[in-house]
């Protein structure tokens, strides 16, 4: 994270921001509008991410060192029917899924990724290992040729099950959220902020364990004796790797480490949701267009009939919910900021506030280049 500090004499670009979030606001400015698309992008990402929970953990558990796993997103439930409905692309994109989970992988971060390096976990894999391929001289072989390899995916393993229970925390908070909206209860963005931080910390210390059945016998993975747990060692790994760092898109910037279009550092990577464009949305190769056209299947009434207000109603639909979407994720932003703080940020003790500012600059450092502007520009 960009720690330079800010010349006194130097308005920060997005010092309105620091100010709105001391008045108790948020990084999305509030109107009925934003709440109304906010609330309603969140339902529909909370039924995909409902989806998308069951498949990581049903692959963490049942998919375990499948090395061709050809049905892995049917969740147990291979029929014809649903094999001509996957080949027409009749389902969801659960390739999003698997690219969160990659991001994550790829980015590391929190004591899930530490852990995933010890001794420990490496003794716990091994017997795993040793448990799945019992009697098959063949991958035996390739296990003492190649000792890292099935290691290594082990821990891929172990994120598909880490982030499943992170989505699964989340889906339910964001549904619960559309059903306070819809009993009249949220009316404001920072009563959605509020929402979505509440959750967060009534969570915070629940473990993220994961253990496997080989051989009718269970065998650990991440035993609840690592202490993860879902704040510390999911939820900010996961902001960091997939709200702000991202992968390069494939096909919009050059992997020519001689063109220089992708920085050298994994840190200074702005691909993130908060930086996506909205307007390739919809294109060939880009990773949240699969996102988005999960989400079109599940809006809610209200919002599809808000985005049918629009100038070109549901011509560009995906760009339109890019933009709610967006919106949303930076409210669960500013939850996660206001809950990492060192103080409140309504506080009026001078020394707290400026120990929140100092905490804020790195944070707003990096949003410069985000869709920040947008989002609380774009009617």
């Amino acid at each position: 994270m960009v720690t330079a500090q800010l010349k006194p004499t130097k308005r920060h670009p997005l010092s309105a921001y620091i100010e709105r979030l001391e008045a108790g606001g948020a990084l999305l400015a509030d109107s009925p509008q934003n709440v109304l698309e906010v609330v309603g992008i969140l339902k529909s990402y909370g039924v995909v991410l409902d989806a998308y929970s069951r498949n990581l953990v049903y692959i963490a558990d049942h998919q375990f060192l499948v090395l061709l796993p050809f049905f892995k997103y049917f969740n147990g439930q291979v029929s014809l029917p649903r094999l001509l409905a996957h080949w027409s692309h009749d389902r969801l994109n659960f390739e999003y899924a698997e690219y969160c989970l990659k991001a994550m992988f790829w980015h590391g971060g929190g004591r899930l990724d530490a852990y995933l390096d010890t001794a420990e976990f490496r003794q716990l894999a091994i017997a795993a290992i040793r448990a799945r391929w019992q009697g098959n001289w063949l991958i035996q072989i390739v296990d003492r040729l190649f000792p890292d390899f099935l290691l290594e995916q082990v821990r891929v393993m172990a994120y598909y099950s880490g982030l499943g229970q992170f989505w699964r925390v989340m889906s339910d908070m964001f549904l619960a959220l559309s059903d306070r909206y819809d009993r009249g209860e949220i009316h404001s963005i920072p009563q959605v902020v509020q929402h979505i931080l509440d959750g967060l910390v009534a969570a915070a210390t629940q473990p993220i364990t994961y253990g496997v059945q080989l051989q009718g016998q269970n065998y650990p993975i991440l035993p609840a004796t690592a202490g993860l747990t879902f704040l510390a060692d999911t939820a900010v790994p996961y902001v960091e790797a997939v709200f702000l760092r991202g992968t390069p898109f494939l096909g919009t910037v050059s992997y020519n480490a001689q063109a220089y279009q992708i920085p050298n550092e994994p840190a200074l990577f702005t691909y993130g949701a908060l930086y996506a464009d909205p307007l390739p949305i919809g294109g060939s190769g880009i990773p949240p267009t699969l996102l988005m056209q999960d989400m079109r299947h599940f809006l809610p009434t209200y919002l599809h009939d808000f985005y049918r207000q629009s100038p070109r109603q549901a011509d560009d639909l995906r760009v339109q919910i890019c933009q709610s979407f967006q919106k949303s994720m930076f409210c669960v932003t500013t939850a996660a900021i206001q809950g990492l703080a060192p103080h409140p940020f309504t506080t009026t003790d001078p020394e707290a506030r400026a120990a929140n500012r100092a905490y804020l600059l790195p944070w707003l450092n990096r949003l410069q280049a985000s869709q920040i502007e947008r989002a609380n520009t774009v009617p």
